[in-house]
């Protein structure tokens, strides 16, 4: 029988640590819009207190999780044990995008030093955890992160990367509002 928290506490921090991936889930407010659910890899995820966590967004083919939350700000992270005892962590909260460029995006960039652009840094304000006992979920063998998104991100000078990213995230594919850039240039949620 799963249980529920108010806030993480250090055994939900020490398996979000021993985990190599996890899941982002939001939605627009519209019945009828398309239910985000992207993979997060890599060292990208960091617990600033026991109700507050973010990641860092590198960018991919989309902006649904950056237009859901502007729109509406829900958000479920999900952690899945894939060795050791079977278990999923779930958080849900308030998130907010703070993107490339505005304020307060610096200073939580830095807290992942081993990436040079990101897109965003997404922050969440706890309102509940839950765990369950993950017995369906499969064993899988980490074998490593892929280094092509890495590649990617540098592979084009800083500017046109940031050019890139404003024209193929302006609207997410329900027509939400995505990465805008104002009129004098200046980056804007």
């Amino acid at each position: 029988m799963g249980k529920t928290f108010d806030e993480l506490n250090d055994s939900h921090i020490d398996f979000i640590k021993r985990q190599n991936m996890f899941f982002v889930a939001t939605a627009p407010l519209a019945a009828d819009g398309s239910v985000n659910l992207s993979p997060k890899g890599y060292d990208s995820l960091r617990m600033l207190d026991n109700r507050t966590v973010v990641w860092i967004d590198l960018g991919g083919s989309g902006i649904e999780t950056h237009a859901h939350l502007n729109e509406n700000g829900r958000i479920t992270l999900m952690f899945c044990a894939f060795e050791g005892a079977a278990s999923i962590l779930r958080i849900y909260g308030k998130g907010t995008s703070i993107v490339m460029g505005a304020p307060g995006f610096d200073e939580l960039k830095a807290l992942f030093p081993e990436f040079d652009r990101a897109r965003a840094v997404i922050k969440i304000e706890i309102d509940r955890v839950s765990d369950s006992c993950g017995w369906g979920v499969p064993f899988f063998e980490f074998k490593g992160d892929r280094e092509q998104l890495h590649r990617h991100l540098q592979h084009k000078p800083i500017d046109e990367w940031k050019a890139r990213r404003y024209r193929t995230n302006a609207t997410s594919i329900d027509g939400l509002p995505g990465l805008v850039r104002d009129d004098t240039g200046a980056d804007q949620q």
